[in-house]
């Protein structure tokens, strides 16, 4: 018997899957286990934190309601003691009957003020209000001492000890201390808390004469914080038992609140019963808490079960999860992860047996618009066509595989000779650029390759898509649509770009830049109406660095939004000095994406007090893209505030008439491109009437740029055009050359100006 015992627990010992169950069973129950604690824990450390919250908030409460209740009693005295009728019976002439019947039955009548008093500059009393009879004030020279310290404090300003001041008038005469002319403390009266407020009989036009306060009486008010006071406080304030206690708090469940003097002993102590609303909280969720427990012992019955299913399940699919991770859930071409392991074999062979290889990393140029104009959906599909494509193109052994988003990568075996590999490139992009049908939309695209040739000198394969980043990077830089293949100058021209974006770095931080403004003129050239901002670099090594350098740098590294800031604030502190001129900045896209662009643009104008109507921003269809909801709200909260919005390099972008509908612009500028080409494209001129038609269509002023000769300006003038730029009415040029041509108008070149020169001649 006992040896057929042992077999059977050795067999269940041995069944891998007991064993297999002992190791999921025990994590799970032990994951259980510790979110059980956490939950309780949480749900414990939480109501405690709302508990506090709650008594924290009551206890600012309860001060402001004591505050409150002084400032009240005061304002009450004052009604009666700073009244024309107080001065003339107290100050003037006492007259104990008035005082009776217009201060003290008044307090004591309508305000329910349980002691007033009157004293003379010295402090005596002369006046005695006990119940509702005038008595004789020496029955209360008992109490002098309790009477001390606000009529200490209403005449010197001198904090009274055992006294906390909660509400006070400060004669307008005095600075940091000296009479208070009016005040009210919260102290001990005869043994009992209360608010002992004090005015000073001080005429109105003496208000602000400390020298009147030596020998002005003093009307005084005791009103006790009683059951009546405390009742009122607990009904509005909703606490429970509150009330007066000794000095030791009454009951475990209980909070007292002492009130101290400015020397911090305390005056008076009060305590309530403080609301537990996290006590409430716990004790609401116990029974869900309880459910749950009973929920989780439930699920780690069905888990034990149920367990052998699982494990069947899980080893039927590891084949597909592997599969899942290492290709694209869209168009199923190996991911990252896949094709690093295929490099790292392929760079291993190539050191192994001899031969080359390469990697073609692609980028799809202007993928991104479709997504952003079409949809995702179209997107996704557009993925899938683009795989198909490819994979058609290359051999069979060659790997394809998709890095993510829109770039793709190909690794083959084959020569390293440079024709031959842009042939391979030539033909990636040929078959990717030519035009998609997709859901009845025409879609064409391009494609910019970075190549990186893997020989026996290869490194490891992070190296090697280095190298393909940087050949890709440089095939983007020279116009996209186009190949490059990686050499060692690459390597050089990233260390340059490195340098020069450290040197812009400084250059923005040391104020090391240059602005130059480019006039605006009217239609005939007559007279300038605007400047446009351009940012210049004179580096102290390379001299002047082209902005067609150092943008892009900038864009590259975040850089452009401290650049982008600069120009804007010296643009407007520049164009403080033209008034009448619109300055024109032009903002990047990055810039203008920030959340809180709109903020940085107010925060500029005000700071620089700049008239918002005169600036101008400048934002191109790039900028656009991506948020359109976003953008639209930040333009139209710009446009709220007076700044003017005009769209740069119209009719360049992908969309343009459907921004015109939405976006509330006030300005098209025409790209250079089409006015250098008027003269000579016929299609170039029609571009350039359309656009200004539908300017005018749309109540939009137009603006040409880069226009360069006379017959440019008298085509452009002819077809409409409102306002033109460019060197035919000035280079850009520093602010104090702007203000140099704005001193002599007319010297420079106009329509009419021409004609003159050419009758004279």
């Amino acid at each position: 018997m006992a040896n057929a015992f042992r077999r059977f627990f050795q067999e269940r010992r041995l069944t891998p899957w007991r064993r297999a169950r002992l190791s999921i069973v025990l994590p799970i129950s032990a994951i259980v286990a510790v979110a059980i604690v956490c939950i309780i824990a949480a749900a414990l450390t939480s109501a405690q934190r709302a508990d506090e919250v709650a008594l924290n908030h009551e206890k600012r409460l309860f001060a402001k309601s004591i505050t409150n209740h002084g400032e009240r009693v005061l304002r009450e005295l004052e009604s009666i003691a700073v009244s024309e009728r107080a001065v003339r019976s107290i100050r003037l002439s006492f007259d104990s009957v008035a005082v009776h019947q217009r201060i003290g039955l008044w307090l004591k009548t309508f305000f329910d003020h349980d002691f007033v008093f009157v004293a003379d500059s010295s402090g005596g009393l002369v006046y005695a209000l006990l119940g509702r009879n005038s008595v004789d004030p020496s029955w209360f020279n008992s109490v002098l001492p309790d009477l001390k310290p606000v009529l200490d404090y209403t005449r010197t300003g001198k904090l009274p000890a055992n006294a906390a001041p909660v509400a006070q008038t400060k004669s307008a005469a005095s600075s940091g201390s000296g009479p208070r002319l009016r005040s009210a403390l919260v102290q001990k009266f005869m043994d009992r808390p209360a608010v002992v407020a004090a005015a000073m009989i001080v005429p109105f036009e003496s208000d602000t004469q400390e020298q009147d306060t030596h020998t002005a009486p003093t009307v005084i008010s005791v009103k006790f914080i009683d059951d009546e006071v405390l009742g009122e406080i607990a009904f509005r304030l909703q606490l429970a038992n509150l009330r007066q206690v000794a000095a030791q708090p009454t009951g475990k469940d209980d909070f007292s609140f002492d009130i101290f003097d400015y020397q911090g002993h305390p005056i008076v102590r009060f305590a309530w019963t403080p609301k537990r609303p996290g006590a409430e909280i716990v004790q609401s969720v116990t029974p869900f808490i309880a459910i749950a427990l009973a929920g989780f012992a439930l699920l780690a019955a069905l888990i034990f079960g149920y367990m052998r299913r699982s494990a069947e399940t899980i080893a039927a699919g590891e084949k597909r999860l592997r599969y899942l991770a290492l290709h694209d859930p869209l168009c199923g071409l190996p991911n990252r992860n896949l094709f690093g392991e295929r490099l790292e074999n392929a760079i291993g062979e190539v050191h192994r047996d001899g031969g080359t290889a390469a990697v073609f990393y692609i980028d799809l140029d202007h993928f991104k618009d479709v997504n952003d104009t079409l949809g995702h959906h179209i997107g996704d599909e557009l993925i899938r066509n683009v795989t198909l494509r490819l994979t058609s193109a290359l051999r069979e052994d060659d790997i394809v595989a998709r890095l993510g988003g829109d770039e793709f990568a190909v690794l083959t075996h084959t020569s390293p000779d440079q024709a031959h590999l842009n042939t391979i490139a030539n033909r990636i992009i040929a078959t990717l650029c030519a035009p998609y049908s997709i859901s009845d939309h025409t879609i064409v695209i391009g494609a910019s390759i970075g190549i990186a040739v893997i020989d026996s000198r290869a490194g490891v394969a992070a190296d090697i898509m280095r190298y393909a980043d940087m050949a890709l990077y440089r095939a983007k830089n020279e116009g996209r649509n186009r190949a490059c293949i990686y050499d060692a100058a690459m390597d050089a021209d990233l260390s340059h770009r490195k340098l020069l974006e450290n040197d812009l770095r400084e250059a923005i931080e040391n104020d090391e830049l240059r602005l130059l403004y480019q006039p605006i003129v009217n239609a005939s050239g007559e007279k300038t109406i605007g400047i446009e901002a351009l940012a210049r670099w004179y580096h102290p090594v390379h001299g002047d660095i082209p902005p067609a350098d150092f943008i892009p740098i900038a864009e590259h590294s975040g850089l452009i939004i401290q650049l982008g800031d600069w120009v804007l604030r010296r643009a407007c502190l520049d164009g403080d000095a033209w008034p009448g001129l619109t300055i024109a900045v032009n903002v990047s896209p990055l810039q203008f994406r920030r959340a809180d662009f709109v903020d940085v643009v107010e925060r500029i104008l005000s700071e620089t007090e700049f008239n918002p109507t005169r600036l101008e921003l400048e934002l191109t269809e790039s900028t656009l893209l991506g948020n359109v909801d976003s953008a639209e709200s930040a333009m139209h909260r710009l446009k709220a505030s007076g700044v003017r919005l005009a769209l740069d390099d119209f009719g360049t972008g992908y969309s343009s008439l459907a921004y015109l509908r939405r976006f509330p612009f006030d300005k098209l500028k025409v790209d250079r491109s089409f006015v250098r080409s008027v003269e000579k494209a016929a299609d170039a001129a029609a571009v350039v009437h359309a656009i200004v038609s539908l300017g005018r269509g749309l109540g939009m002023k137009v603006t040409a740029e880069g226009v360069e000769n006379a017959q440019q300006q008298l085509f452009l003038r002819a077809a409409g055009v409102h306002f033109m730029q460019g060197y035919r009415f000035g280079m850009p040029m520093t602010a104090e050359e702007i203000t140099a041509r704005l001193a002599k108008p007319g010297t420079y070149r106009s329509i009419e100006n021409d004609a003159a020169a050419a009758i004279a001649g």
